[in-house]
């Protein structure tokens, strides 16, 4: 990959990096703010527990990005971004351009997602 082209995904990866840590930390300070709420009854511990779960699964989501975004702007320093990690050919343009942290060329991305990887 010509380095004009690893600088505009670097630009683009450290744009979705700060995002998600935004993200992350906006979540968290949610999630401690659901824990100070006073429950009265069932219904709002139910509602709470609810909002403290998905906040935790919305924060664990953006974490597992967030990783794979570092991950990606890793390789670009050690220059291996755009090579899938898994068979060592080039990924995808197009893939990258979608999901621009993306570790696997659509085939061993496919093996992945079926658990053969």
């Amino acid at each position: 990959m010509d380095k004009k082209k690893a600088e505009a995904y670097r630009k683009q990866l450290q744009e979705k990096q700060g995002e998600l840590l935004r993200l992350v930390s906006r979540t968290d300070q949610d999630g401690r703010e659901a824990d100070e709420e006073g429950t009265q009854d069932i219904a709002d511990k139910a509602a709470n527990a609810y909002t403290k779960e998905f906040l935790f699964h919305q924060s664990n989501d953006n974490r597992q990005i967030l990783m794979l975004v570092n991950e990606a702007l890793d390789r670009i320093k050690g220059g291996t971004y755009g090579i899938c990690v898994e068979c060592h050919e080039e990924v995808q343009p197009k893939r990258l351009e979608a999901v621009p942290w993306a570790r696997h060329c659509i085939e061993c991305q496919a093996k992945q997602d079926e658990g053969l990887l």
